[in-house]
Formats: C-alpha cells, sequence, structure tokens
C-alpha cells in the first residue's frame, strides 16, 4: 500500500509538471519552464508541496475507470474478432481495432476528467490563466464551466482527446502483444520453477515499452488537448490541427512534444504496473490470455 501511494504521488508530481510545460512552453507570452525538474521546483517553490498535487483528484478518478475500461473493452472486443481463428502469432488485424475501439470509447471518460485536472493543474504562481478564471477545486471547475459554456463545454478537447486514446492504445497494445509473443518465444524453454517470475518480467518490460511508444505516437496530440482544454476563451478553436499548426510556427516541434521528459519518465514504470496487474488479475480470474 505504501509503494502503491509513493508511485501515485510521484505520478501526480510528473503529471502536473507535463500540464505545466505545455501550457507555458507553447504559449507567446509568460514564464517558460527549461524542463520538468524545472518546473517541480518553482512549483514547490511558490505554491508549497500541496501545489504539486493540484488537480490530483480528477485525475485519480480518470485513471481508476480507465484502466478498468480499456482492459476489460480491449480483451473482450479482441475476442470477438478472433472469434475461431487460430493463428500463431499476434494478428494486427484484430489488435488495431480492437485497441482502437477501446480507446475511443474511454476517450468520453478522460475527457471530462483531465479537463477539470488541466485547469486545475495551470493555476499557480506562473499561471496565464485570469484570477476570475481560477477554481477553487475540481467541483467548482465543473460547475463554473457548465454555466459558461454549457454542457458541452466538460467535453472541450474531446475530438483530440478520442484521437490521442485511439491511436495511442492501437500503438501501444502493438508493441505490447508483439514484444510479449517475441520474449515468450525466446523464453520459452525457462524452466517452469521460475515461471511466474518470468511472466512478470515479461509485463514489466512489454507494459513499459508499450507505455513509451505510445506517448511517443501522440504527445502532440496531447499537447493541443491541454492547450485546447486550458484556454479561457470559449470561443477558441477546438480543432488540434490548428492548435499544432500555431505551436508549431511559434515554437517549433519542440513545443509540439512539450512535456516528453517527464511524461516518458512515467510511462514506463505505470504501464509496466497496469500490464503486471492486469495479466496477473486474467491469470486469478482464469482468463487465458491468448
Amino acid at each position: 500500500m505504501k509503494r502503491q501511494t509513493c508511485f501515485s504521488e510521484v505520478h501526480s508530481i510528473m503529471d502536473r509538471s507535463k500540464v505545466k510545460l505545455q501550457k507555458h512552453n507553447t504559449e507567446a507570452h509568460g514564464i517558460k519552464y527549461k524542463n520538468g525538474l524545472h518546473c517541480a521546483a518553482r512549483i514547490l517553490q511558490n505554491e508549497g508541496v500541496r501545489g504539486l498535487y493540484r488537480g490530483a483528484t480528477s485525475s485519480f478518478i480518470g485513471v481508476s475507470f480507465e484502466s478498468s475500461l480499456l482492459f476489460g473493452i480491449y480483451s473482450q472486443t479482441k475476442q470477438s474478432l478472433q472469434g475461431s481463428l487460430k493463428s500463431s502469432g499476434p494478428d494486427s488485424l484484430v489488435i488495431i481495432p480492437s485497441a482502437a475501439y477501446s480507446g475511443a470509447i474511454i476517450s468520453f471518460i478522460l475527457c471530462p476528467t483531465e479537463l477539470l485536472k488541466c485547469r486545475m493543474q495551470v493555476q499557480g504562481t506562473d499561471s496565464l490563466i485570469p484570477k476570475s478564471s481560477r477554481y477553487n477545486g475540481p467541483l467548482d471547475c465543473a460547475v463554473k464551466t457548465v454555466r459558461t459554456e454549457g454542457v458541452t463545454g466538460i467535453f472541450r478537447g474531446g475530438v483530440a482527446t478520442l484521437m490521442r486514446e485511439s491511436i495511442g492504445n492501437a500503438v501501444f497494445f502493438s508493441v505490447y502483444e508483439n514484444v510479449r509473443h517475441f520474449m515468450h518465444l525466446k523464453l520459452k524453454a525457462a524452466s517452469q520453477e521460475y515461471k511466474n517470475l518470468t511472466d512478470v518480467g515479461i509485463g514489466i518490460v512489454t507494459g513499459g515499452l508499450g507505455g513509451v511508444a505510445f506517448w511517443l505516437a501522440v504527445l502532440p496530440l496531447d499537447v493541443a488537448k491541454t492547450v485546447i482544454q486550458t484556454n479561457p476563451d470559449p470561443g477558441s478553436t477546438r480543432n488540434p490541427f490548428r492548435v499544432l499548426h500555431s505551436i508549431y510556427k511559434r515554437t517549433g516541434i519542440r513545443g509540439c512534444y512539450a512535456g516528453l521528459g517527464p511524461t516518458i519518465l512515467r510511462a514506463f514504470p505505470a504501464n509496466a504496473a497496469a500490464i503486471v496487474s492486469w495479466e496477473f488479475a486474467m491469470k486469478v480470474l482464469g482468463i487465458r490470455h491468448k
């Protein structure tokens, strides 16, 4: 439990640093952060320890629903598409649509929770957000957003979120399934005595690599989503490609990958833990991983 709590705390710090980097380092004005460590240090200096966890509540809620739904929908869709087909290895024609579909479904849960999280996280001493547009907490943020932008306002950035999750999870599960298959082939001669340990090791490697591949593929879409969701102007564009075009004109390719450092640092352990937990749950439930 202590290790899980510690991991959640580190995840929250890295996530806030990522969002602040994406907001500040893509704007024309305001303070620019050198890297994730500089960003975290500024937050700690100006807002104290509590500032490092701003927006964590809505983030934990979204992650909890996402993890259970994502793997559940992916497993069921993959099983339905496979049918009675017997394949000697991972089938991209099954994996990609299953992953993209599951990603699209969870985007409808992630979009509102991430909007609340991001709007809370960009507040603070260095914030470019006017004081009149700031929030006391996630509930206050939700109420004010609906009041000023309507119910659809809570789904601002929905297109970017849907694209990020669909494409990202297609990449994630493709890497996971193919690396897992390759590693099992190479390690099939491992002693039965160490099988459980081998499975955990494979889960860590495949989950970690899948998570890194996910973010390398779709981080620009995540940057666009953050900018769209944290813009205080209700009439600003919600087109992720227009947003990325304007970011590229101001800051180049580096701006499109703002927050890469903290994102990759958390991606490997977070996704490794998710895969190991998922595979363990399937083993306990007697579900065979095809």
